[in-house]
């Protein structure tokens, strides 16, 4: 009787040894889920770069309005200054940084356009490229 006890006993140990390996492999189950976990993972990582590249055209495309509404202050701001209203003045607004370009008659109209512009909300810099004295 020892002897079947000892080989009843073996067999139980060999029983709970397989059934103990048997639950360390992942079944069908566990390894969908870690796909399925994965896939997720995947996602959300793509979902949030979308969404970061979004906010920066939302950026760029919001920086091209202000720069519009900045030229077209100083434009209005020109015609409505009686030294300036009939001269060629253009102006190029790019990230707040605006560009004088142009002719005026006289170095105090180049300064009078230099100082409204920057005086603009918006405006970070100006960069004066006026000509003088070109027959205005």
């Amino acid at each position: 009787m020892n002897i079947s006890r000892i080989l009843a006993s073996l067999e139980v140990s060999l029983l709970l040894t397989i059934g103990v390996a048997a639950c360390e492999k992942p079944g069908p189950g566990e390894r969908a889920g870690k796909a399925v976990d994965q896939t997720v993972d995947e996602a959300g990582q793509k979902i949030a770069g979308t969404a970061a590249k979004a906010q920066e055209e939302a950026a760029k495309a919001g920086a091209a309005v202000d720069d519009t509404a900045v030229t077209a202050r100083i434009k209005a701001a020109f015609l409505a200054e009686s030294g300036l209203k009939t001269l060629q003045i253009s102006v190029d607004t790019v990230k707040g940084v605006v560009t004088l370009s142009g002719s005026v008659a006289t170095q105090a109209q180049s300064d009078l356009a230099s100082t409204m512009a920057s005086g603009v909300s918006g405006v970070s810099r100006v960069t004066n490229k006026l000509v003088i004295g070109t027959g205005q």
